[in-house]
């Protein structure tokens, strides 16, 4: 019996090798990776000739609909967010469900975590791509742990906690969190600014009139993101629990999960970055204005340096997008104070990250692979992604890495009508996606059928390998 795909004459791009090989594929899955003339016959041979074909991008940082029970602003769906996900090469995300259960709830103070993960799968039927869910505990509420055991059961194994916002916990309550989860073997996912610092600073910002875009960081500094991850860090390795640092954008805080990790190791401390800042400093401020702001801030050009070495030592293991999608309209106020968090990147972060790394830096693509798709699986437990290994789903990129293009937000599938990365020219796009064997795009354009995407139950992740 012929399998459904062959694809030969490309170049496999796996996390630690890159090799001239064919590629197999039966139903969801990759059956064979070798020489093409070793492959079995198939249905349709797809010829790959000029590109690198990778594992699909795994991004463990994604904000669709339900963001938070407390804000009704972000438009995002998952119709128009994994669209964008699939043209950017993104085949599996991990989403937020919120205890509280839906946005816009009368009252987000009641309702369970699997109230909101039942909700946030409720919103999730018209995905492009496979899915995933971080549960995000947003009050002080001692009933969350009798439930754990439950979420965990459901396939959601990381429990995300703020040190800032409405919706931000104690200490002293996330200790006690650190303790369940610990027991239980599951991940904490940590946003981590200091509340007071960040508050202090804006009202003397406000005292001052310092409402240009260009003061913005100023009201979040650096040391306020490496202060709160010292906190979170020492209660975390205390309790012994496995600490994941969300969107790391500075050298202050890189240093401080350097610390930690040297000291307790790989297996209790992990980290990620995001592609804004990877790609773009601060003086995305005086170009576009509040279009960038996001919290944290971008920050300066060497902290641009440090995220590089991080991620090179292994200080930090991904990078993501922590995609929001706002109108232009929405984004643009007199004062940066009355602006929203947010920017969409989905449909763009793998070529930028990929020109930026590979182009502009002399990395291999490897190294994109193993920061955006292989580490981020391995990290969250989807052990049937981010490789090209036989028996895993068959999620591919086709990548060009020659095509020069100049972003523009005009062919954005997201609701968001501007790119914080618009007018920049890159080298390297994606051309086709498949999700699990099936094209989902083809030649940059949508060919997926809404609904294909499915939500995947993750495994406790193992991280003493």
């Amino acid at each position: 019996m012929p399998v459904d795909t062959v694809i030969k004459n490309g170049t496999l791009v796996t996390a630690d090798s890159i090799l001239e090989t064919g590629i197999a594929i039966d139903g969801e899955k990759i059956v064979a990776v070798g020489d093409e003339s070793t492959l079995p016959n198939s249905s349709q041979t797809i010829d790959a000739s000029g590109y690198l074909v990778l594992p699909g991008i795994v991004d463990p940082h994604v904000h669709f609909d339900g963001t938070n029970p407390f804000i009704d602003d972000p438009l995002e769906t998952y119709d128009t967010g994994s669209a964008a996900a699939a043209l950017g090469g993104v085949t599996t995300i991990i989403d937020f469900a919120w205890q509280g259960a839906e946005k816009g709830a009368d009252d987000p103070e009641t309702g369970t975590l699997l109230d909101g993960i039942e909700y946030q799968k409720s919103t999730a039927g018209e995905s492009l791509i496979d899915y995933g869910l971080h549960g995000t505990i947003i009050r002080e509420d001692p009933d969350l742990f009798e439930e754990l055991s439950e979420v965990i059961d459901e396939g959601v194994t990381s429990f995300k906690m703020f040190s800032v916002y409405d919706w931000g916990v104690s200490n002293g309550f996330m200790g006690r969190v650190f303790d369940h989860l610990s027991n239980l073997d599951a991940v904490a996912v940590l946003h981590t600014e200091d509340e007071s610092v960040c508050e202090e600073q804006t009202k003397i910002l406000k005292e001052q009139d310092r409402g240009d875009p260009t003061d913005y960081p100023d009201s979040r500094p650096d040391y306020a993101e490496a202060m709160a991850a010292d906190d979170a860090l020492r209660m975390a390795m205390e309790a012994n629990c496995k600490y994941y640092g969300i969107h790391t954008s500075c050298q202050k805080a890189g240093e401080v999960i350097k610390r930690y990790r040297g000291e307790y190791g790989s297996e209790l401390v992990r980290g990620e970055t995001c592609t804004h800042y990877a790609a773009l400093d601060d003086s995305v401020f005086s170009e576009i204005g509040t279009l960038a702001q996001l919290s944290p801030p971008i920050r300066s050009p060497s902290d641009v340096e440090s995220m590089f070495e991080y991620l090179s030592e292994g200080t930090l293991d991904v990078v993501s997008t922590d995609h929001v999608a706002y109108t232009r309209d929405r984004k643009s106020v007199e004062n940066w104070w009355d602006c929203p968090y947010g920017a969409n990147s989905l449909q763009r972060s793998l070529p930028v990250f990929y020109d930026e790394a590979v182009n502009r830096r002399n990395y291999s693509p490897s190294f994109v692979v193993k920061v955006m798709s292989t580490q981020p699986a391995q990290i969250f437990g989807f052990s049937n992604k981010g490789t090209l290994e036989p028996g895993t789903d068959a999620d591919l990129v086709f990548f060009d890495p020659s095509k020069r293009h100049t972003i523009t937000s005009e062919d954005n599938a997201s609701k968001s009508d501007y790119s914080i990365y618009d007018g920049r020219t890159i080298q390297g796009s994606v051309t086709h996606t498949m999700v699990r064997g099936e094209f989902v795009v083809r030649d940059e354009h949508v060919v997926g059928s809404p609904g294909h995407g499915k939500y995947v139950a993750r495994e406790v992740p193992d991280w003493q390998n």
